[in-house]
């Protein structure tokens, strides 16, 4: 694989340089202020502070590629987001269900391939085009929401406002290519303002819960 080659794949991006997406680069810096945001929030929570660091380099990464547009560039975009997503189904685990690490990590562990599984056998797949990796996350957070509605009705409340926020993220980041011919900002801008608003939710949404439950399992 030729990691320098050229990524085209965004309706704003009309030709090669770093400045060719100057509107989806610049709202990266959304991710950078969330996490500069939650980051005093979370003192004293070890893993809330992970996930606030992961938040920031998302916003690097994803800024990377939007400026760089090189196939090395793309993979720092996304190695972020799912490193986010694998530490917080792992938190998730152990401080929304009190489980201890081997079974948290062995839970975290198959949900991965999970997700995978079911983002190939999802119905609307070909509708969401390049945005079908991400749908399973929002279908797990609905799962949690669901499970931990007797367990924890609050941080379940919380934990689907997350994931309609997240649903609503990804429809935008999949009418950015359908839209373009007639908006040629394209959508994918709001993508990063609402990915960012949602991942700074969920920390929340875990500092509430630990703080209400007395302390998060080490």
């Amino acid at each position: 694989m030729d990691w320098t080659a050229a990524v085209d794949g965004y309706c704003e991006r009309v030709g090669p340089g770093l400045s060719a997406e100057p509107v989806n680069a610049v709202t990266n810096l959304a991710f950078v202020l969330a996490a500069l945001w939650v980051w005093p929030r979370v003192r004293g929570l070890p893993k809330a502070r992970g996930l606030s660091l992961v938040l920031g380099a998302i916003g690097i990464g994803s800024g990377l590629f939007h400026t760089v547009a090189q196939a090395w560039a793309g993979l720092a975009d996304v190695l972020p987001i799912f490193l986010f997503v694998v530490l917080y189904i792992y938190a998730a685990h152990r401080d929304f269900w009190d489980q201890p690490r081997w079974l948290a990590g062995a839970l975290t562990l198959a949900s991965v391939p999970a997700m995978v599984a079911v983002g190939q056998v999802l119905p609307f797949r070909d509708a969401l085009g390049g945005s079908a990796g991400y749908a399973p996350v929002p279908l797990l957070i609905f799962l949690h929401a669901a499970l931990l509605a007797r367990r924890a009705p609050a941080t379940a409340r919380r934990l689907a406002a997350g994931a309609a926020i997240l649903c609503l993220s990804l429809a935008f980041r999949t009418l950015d290519g359908p839209v373009c011919p007639d908006f040629p900002l394209g959508t994918h801008f709001l993508w990063h303002v609402l990915n960012a608003v949602m991942l700074g939710w969920m920390i929340e949404v875990y500092r509430a819960h630990v703080l209400a439950g007395g302390g998060a399992r080490r």
